[in-house]
This record gives structure tokens, C-alpha cells and sequence, in this order.
């Protein structure tokens, strides 16, 4: 049975889906976006433009028309700097059968979950930097990133995307000689 395509709307920064169980289901068995009092969904933008990309969700605009992918791109990325890298990253991770979800409380972009955990059952492992590899880090920028994933007992890790749009991850871990 084919997948129904979820109805959102775009609510200033944040995606808001109908009050449905498709939506509900969605939250409840990969864990997308947060599950509002009123039965609604409220989807990041990168969540949003992923299920949009995969043909699950169609965003609403303020005149009730739908909102197609490059439109939606280009307004996330008026929104949220560095969007387009974040997005390559989320993507690769999600279609790897991640849970991704923000981290901007332990000053990261990411936290990331072991396969088939879920938020609420047990801790993420990772925080993740998404970077694009013409970018570079001081050492000073390294360490503080180092820092922040050692003091909220997750592993760091660099998602440097490419021109091509291909990701590779680098994992850093504090070790005692």
C-alpha cells in the first residue's frame, strides 16, 4: 500500500503538518519532528524538506498552494545559514537509517542516534559538524567542538561535504596515552 503524502504548512520557521495519524505515524516510528498538544507535528526545516524530497509531506504556502522542492530550498536557506551543507549531511545520515535530530542546546548541529534507538529510549552517540571541505577549522574552533561532544559524553564527528554533494564522516575521540 502506497504511503498517503502528509499536508504541512509553512508556519514562519518551523513546518507544521495536519493533525492525521499519517503525521503521528511519522513522528512515532522514525521520530520525525516534535509531537505538538493539538495532534500536529512541528517539522524542522531540514525534516521538512527531506519528506518533501521523498514525496511524504507537501508544504503548504500562505494561498494554499504547494510549495515545490527548490522554492522550499531557497527559503530555508534565507532562514538558516550553511543550510544546503547541513541538508547533505542530515540526508546521507537519515537515508542510512539514522535518527537525527538538533543539538543546538550542547552547541552542535546535530545528535545523532545508534541504529534502531530511538530519542527517549537511550542517549545519541554523536554530535555532528557539518562542514564543506573549502571551509577550514582554527584549532581553537576544533578543540571547542572536541569539548562540547567530551562534555555531553557523545563522540564528535565532522561531516565534510564535497562538491559532488558526497559526504565523508571523520570521528574524534579524546584518548589517554
Amino acid at each position: 500500500m502506497a504511503k498517503q503524502v502528509i499536508q504541512a504548512e509553512f508556519a514562519k520557521e518551523r513546518i507544521l503538518t495536519e493533525n492525521s495519524d499519517q503525521a503521528r505515524d511519522l513522528y512515532n516510528t522514525s521520530r520525525f519532528g516534535k509531537l505538538l498538544d493539538n495532534g500536529r507535528v512541528q517539522l524542522s526545516l531540514l525534516e521538512a524538506l527531506y519528506l518533501l524530497e521523498k514525496k511524504r509531506l507537501e508544504v503548504l504556502d500562505g494561498r494554499n498552494k504547494p510549495i515545490p522542492f527548490e522554492k522550499f530550498l531557497k527559503k530555508a536557506e534565507k532562514i538558516e545559514p550553511n543550510f544546503w551543507v547541513r541538508y547533505v549531511v542530515f540526508k546521507d545520515l537519515r537515508n542510512r537509517g539514522y535518527i537525527v535530530k538538533t543539538a543546538l542546546k550542547f552547541g552542535a548541529d546535530f545528535r545523532v542516534y545508534e541504529r534502531g534507538v530511538k530519542p527517549g529510549e537511550d542517549h545519541a552517540k554523536w554530535v555532528v559538524f557539518p562542514v564543506h571541505e573549502i571551509n577550514s577549522l582554527t584549532w581553537h574552533e576544533f578543540a571547542a567542538k572536541n569539548r562540547v561532544a567530551h562534555s555531553t559524553k557523545k563522540r564528535l564527528m565532522i561531516g565534510v561535504v564535497d562538491d559532488e554533494g558526497d559526504v565523508s564522516y571523520w570521528e574524534v575521540r579524546w584518548i589517554r596515552p
